[in-house]
């Protein structure tokens, strides 16, 4: 910078007459953010926003008001409310009930009065009360499984991913893991089951085709290295057509005869007969265990309904291996997942109730008379906020359970589908995005020219604060 442009630079930040940090915390307009706030943090935003009065007057763009005590606190405010806040509420009238995007399964009251009781009390976590010794961490949710599912054992690890790499890498490092090459699935965020085999240290040996794999396949592929036999339930994709797998019984059969274990991921890992509340069948837990399976693992918040985790039930002296292995204790559970995970599992044991009790199996199960006559009461409303610029008409739709489970199976929903009168696709983005802006965002789902909103996801209890912020949308700023 030259000398002439230095004398200048000076002269404007004289002018403009910027207070100090020193002499802006003291004053009194910041105290109430300090106290708020604290020193440290409201420092730093003061700084920054010294740095932005600085830079105007040096453009000769300041006006003498912005540098007043009073207009540098209503700056700071706005600077100090924004940043990474809480996680945010939201409608979720995408028609998927398992959003993976959205955390999946919402939990029952009982799990979160459980996690409440285990944030603010000091438990049992590893502690055996009766004999005042240390005890296993998962125990309890370990028993709960053994009953539910008929396994000898069972252990817990923070995913399913993990739960499958806990098994690899302890049954089969260096080794080879036999897999049909039909199962080979990629999960969500590009995670692929080779990739967890390779970081395991297992050797993925491929059997039969995409479309058909035979016993024989299997048999052929049997070596002394050969560590596991691994089935996959192929949760988040169908292939129909001309296909064949092997059933697991008979894959268990051969596993026996040459003393390799069989392990079968079942991902979304269903512990009861969906088929009782009439819908599609998936293979649960217990039927994968009786079948033969020596390991099974699963996750716990999609077709269970619980928090995030990965569960692993089977072979006693499996299990005892999992549990011994140093990367157990890396990929264990924290006190709050064991706690709303054990409160879930203990409605299993009531079946009868579990529709009333489990939020993910009551929106599955949603009567859609419930959803019709809701999408009747809504329209008009939706009516009045949006103006003239959209048309809205009550219709039925088709929900998924999503985050892998039964893909092709859709469940007869209703809800409400918004075209613009005039302005096309563009007039939806932006409705799609002013609905997502409200105080507690509506995400719907753009498809066909047409924005829908699903209401499978929109329990009674929440329908009027739906409906009462939608008083929040102006016609004219949709336009």
């Amino acid at each position: 910078m030259s000398p002439a442009k230095t004398l200048k630079r000076a002269a404007l930040l004289r002018a403009a007459a910027i207070p100090s940090v020193d002499r802006l915390l003291k004053s009194r307009p910041l105290a109430p953010l300090l106290e708020q706030h604290g020193h440290t943090r409201v420092t730093a935003a003061l700084r920054a926003r010294l740095t932005q009065l600085r830079t105007a007057a040096v453009a000769g763009r300041l006006e003498a008001a912005a540098v007043t005590a009073e207009a540098v606190a209503v700056a700071l405010i706005e600077r100090l409310d924004t940043g990474p806040t809480a996680l945010q509420p939201l409608f979720n009238l995408t028609g998927t009930v398992l959003h993976t995007n959205l955390g999946r399964a919402l939990l029952p009251e009982a799990a979160v009065r459980a996690v409440v009781t285990a944030l603010t009390s000091p438990v049992d976590l590893e502690l055996d009360v009766a004999s005042g010794k240390r005890g296993e961490r998962d125990a309890r949710a370990a028993r709960l499984l053994c009953e539910l599912t008929g396994a000898e054992a069972a252990t817990v690890v923070n995913n399913n991913a993990a739960a499958v790499m806990l098994v690899l890498s302890v049954l089969a490092a260096r080794r080879e893991v036999l897999v049909s090459r039909g199962e080979l699935i990629e999960i969500g965020g590009s995670f692929r089951l080779p990739d967890i085999m390779r970081r395991a240290g297992a050797r993925l040996t491929e059997v039969g085709t995409t479309n058909r794999t035979h016993l024989a396949d299997y048999s052929n592929a049997l070596g002394p290295r050969t560590a596991l036999l691994l089935k996959v339930h192929t949760s988040n994709y169908a292939i129909s057509g001309f296909t064949a797998s092997v059933p697991l019984a008979r894959l268990v059969a051969l596993g026996r005869a040459h003393e390799v274990p069989v392990a079968v991921d079942l991902g979304s890992g269903s512990l009861t007969d969906l088929t009782r509340w009439r819908l599609p069948a998936e293979p649960t837990v217990r039927e994968a265990l009786a079948a033969g399976a020596d390991l099974v693992t699963f996750s716990g918040d999609k077709l269970l309904g619980g928090p995030q985790a990965g569960l692993i039930v089977g072979r006693a002296d499996l299990i005892r291996r999992l549990r011994s292995d140093p990367l157990k204790r890396a990929l264990r559970v924290s006190k709050l997942t064991l706690a709303a995970l054990e409160a879930v599992l203990s409605l299993y044991r009531e079946p009868e109730l579990l529709a009333q009790r489990l939020p993910t199996l009551r929106l599955l199960v949603r009567p859609e008379d419930e959803m019709r006559a809701q999408a009747a009461r809504l329209r008009p409303c939706l009516e009045r906020a949006l103006g003239s610029g959209y048309a809205v008409a009550a219709v039925p739709l088709a929900s998924q359970i999503g985050s892998g489970a039964l893909p092709v199976e859709q469940l007869s929903s209703h809800g409400l589908a918004i075209r613009a009168v005039k302005g096309g696709g563009g007039s939806l983005t932006r409705l799609a995005a002013a609905l997502r802006a409200l105080p507690r965002p509506v995400l719907g789902r753009l498809a066909d020219k047409t924005l829908w909103l699903d209401l499978r996801c929109l329990e009674s209890a929440d329908e009027a604060a739906f409906a009462t912020q939608l008083e929040a949308l102006a016609p004219g700023a949709l336009a």
